[in-house]
């Protein structure tokens, strides 16, 4: 019994990381690992409520906390996350082929959001999305 709650806490960790965003099969995992544990030393059906136990237990404590994190506020964010949603002055006329703006204190390369945005230097515009080293802006 053991070998099957390793096989299905690897499995369920590999589902995990393969659908973002939903956070509910790592605590599902982590509770089939502490069932395989558990199978070590007992029987099937002991390491099955283990399993039922931990995997309730987790979903209530883990869950709400990573849940927290995803909703970050943007006052929280850091890096360049916490650029979207910034105001910007154009120092160098931004198109979608390219510009330059100045967030805070930092020259950022820019292109406009949308394809026909056109915005002269000394515009202000807003930090719509970061990509690489680039800023996207829109007024």
């Amino acid at each position: 019994m053991f070998f099957v709650w390793i096989v299905a806490a690897v499995l369920l960790a590999i589902g995990e990381v393969l659908t973002p965003g939903a956070f509910f099969l790592g605590p599902v995992a982590l509770a089939a690992g502490a069932a395989a544990i558990v199978a070590l030393f007992a029987g099937a059906v002991a390491s099955t409520i283990v399993f039922i136990l931990a995997a309730l237990l987790s979903l209530a404590v883990l869950r709400p906390i990573a849940r927290r994190h995803v909703r970050m506020p943007q006052l929280m964010r850091t890096g360049t996350d916490a650029l979207v949603g910034r105001k910007a002055t154009v120092t160098q006329q931004v198109n979608a082929a390219g510009g330059r703006v100045r967030i805070g204190g930092e020259e950022w390369s820019a292109r406009s959001y949308l394809d026909d945005g056109v915005y002269v230097e000394g515009a202000t515009v807003d930090v719509v999305k970061i990509e690489g080293a680039t800023a996207l802006v829109a007024e």
